[in-house]
């Protein structure tokens, strides 16, 4: 068996919700360049229509196109949903990336940031999921499984709140989600993973890496020393959707550069 025939993903349709920019923009263009056909939604429908036309500009063997999608809604999800189906007799792939955060410190963080956030990135998701189920069922064999691969966070594994109290709350709800749908839907040939990504260049992170210097002083604090980059989300997600993830399903990956194993230190040790 080849590397390509491990990683490729021709013939493969996938949806990539929150494509436009950051991670998801990341998996998209990996995607593409395994060869698959990549759905990409998001708010602006504008910016994921651009984002499709610079993949298209690859000359990959996959190819992309780019719409609006609102998960923030019951009726948002539906009309998503109406367009996919349109678009697409069967998915292969379904990667829950969109998610809204909300920073405040603690006794100014506000009632309403808890339902924004939970609506969108653990509703949301859910929603979402459940809708595509005869989509990805249909795609789904015992010998190459539909892929649902959800976005936690590494704050959603380490308690580190710094502000974003319901954000690292929704992600710790993704990544038990992640398991219990992994568990529900082995079944119907759909394998269901999670990435738990640490600091990457994204709009969501862009008042810590919006510039070089920020990112190396954020990158300091990484035990790996730096901040993620587009290769460390590609890969992941080729493995995971490939020939060689068709065994794996309710893992978490820690794309996080090792702050997912930070502990208190060796206090035996310093104490002597």
């Amino acid at each position: 068996m080849t590397p390509e025939t491990l990683f490729s993903l021709q013939g493969k349709t996938a949806l990539v919700t929150g494509g436009a920019t950051g991670i998801g923009r990341m998996a998209a263009e990996a995607l593409v360049r395994a060869g698959a056909h990549v759905l990409i939604a998001s708010r602006k429908g504008d910016a994921c229509a651009e984002a499709a036309a610079e993949l298209n500009a690859l000359d990959a063997p996959g190819s992309a196109e780019g719409f609006a999608g609102d998960l923030g809604s019951k009726e948002g999800i539906e009309a998503l949903v109406s367009d996919i189906n349109k678009r697409t007799e069967r998915l292969d792939i379904l990667m829950n990336n969109s998610g809204v955060s909300w920073g405040a410190p603690m006794g100014q963080f506000p009632y309403e940031a808890w339902e924004k956030v939970m609506s969108v990135n653990v509703a949301g998701i859910f929603e979402l999921t459940q809708r595509l189920l005869p989509l990805l069922m249909k795609s789904g064999t015992p010998e190459d499984p539909a892929r649902i691969v959800n976005v936690g966070s590494v704050m959603g594994e380490v308690p580190m709140g710094d502000g974003a109290y319901s954000y690292s709350a929704s992600k710790a709800a993704v990544l038990h989600l992640t398991k219990i749908m992994a568990k529900e839907l082995s079944p119907y040939n759909v394998t269901v993973n999670a990435l738990a990504p640490g600091p990457f260049v994204s709009r969501m992170t862009a008042f810590a890496t919006a510039d070089e210097d920020t990112r190396e002083k954020v990158g300091k604090s990484v035990p790996l020393g730096r901040v993620g980059r587009d290769e460390d989300i590609a890969g992941c997600m080729l493995f995971l959707c490939g020939r060689g993830g068709s065994y794996v399903t309710g893992a978490v990956i820690p794309v996080s550069g090792g702050i997912n194993v930070v502990t208190a230190g060796n206090i035996f040790a310093e104490a002597f």
